[in-house]
């Protein structure tokens, strides 16, 4: 993808994925002063999942979210439909079982984790409600989801030059780091146009969860959106 398109064509995205992949993390810390490793702590810690679970870690990339979950004994398994993102991963944790899968069509049986879990992922998913759809099917009853997304800053003057930032310094920063500025003018993109916290919560409601509740982190640079699946369901 030469121009950031918000189109969100899977085989696109994918690809774009694909042709970061090596640099990714350590594009990743640069672009985020280094929070962007607290975020995944706060995502861990709001999953809750015990030793012995079965958590979907999915847009799991090379699986730096996905390697604390192994590391305490969750049964962790990383999905992500960047098969380039998978390799980085795979070479560097080969005991972790790296699923190459669609957020919109999962590969795995209905009530199959205990807990969901997508971080910076979703807003790149094609169709939203279709997702969080997905992940409540293979969730299982009484289970839980925790979304970590980019979301909006809740002091407008700061949300003001967040915004200036992502649009103009971000694609130059990590161009820089990964020799493709291209590709994270769309990550910039799919940043501003993402629904903000409230609006997130509903679409979850919509596709089926319930006790959707939210937690800002870094002034709403990142919300945390967590609930259940019902048992009805």
């Amino acid at each position: 993808m030469s121009r950031a398109s918000l189109e969100k064509k899977p085989r696109e995205v994918a690809s774009m994925f694909d042709g970061i992949a090596r640099r990714y993390d350590l594009t990743n810390d640069v672009i985020s002063l280094g929070q962007d490793r607290r975020w995944r702590r706060l995502t861990i810690d709001a999953v809750g999942a015990a030793p012995g679970e079965k958590v979907l870690d999915l847009a799991a990339g090379t699986g730096t979210s996905s390697e604390p979950f192994a590391d305490e004994g969750v049964r962790v398994v990383p999905c992500d439909f960047s098969i380039g993102m998978l390799q980085v991963g795979k070479a560097r944790r080969p005991d972790l079982s790296f699923t190459a899968g669609d957020a919109t069509r999962l590969p795995f049986a209905d009530a199959s984790f205990d807990a969901v879990t997508i971080s910076f992922g979703l807003r790149n998913v094609v169709d939203t409600v279709g997702a969080l759809r997905e992940m409540l099917r293979v969730t299982r009853p009484g289970g839980r989801i925790v979304v970590c997304e980019f979301s909006s800053p809740t002091w407008t003057p700061f949300r003001t030059v967040y915004q200036e930032y992502l649009m103009k310094a971000l694609p130059k920063v990590a161009g820089v780091v990964t020799k493709d500025a291209g590709s994270y003018e769309y990550l910039a993109e799919s940043i501003t146009s993402w629904p903000d916290q409230v609006a997130l919560a509903h679409l979850m409601q919509e596709a089926g969860w319930r006790k959707v509740a939210y937690r800002n982190v870094s002034g709403g640079i990142v919300a945390l959106h967590r609930a259940t699946r019902p048992a009805d369901v």
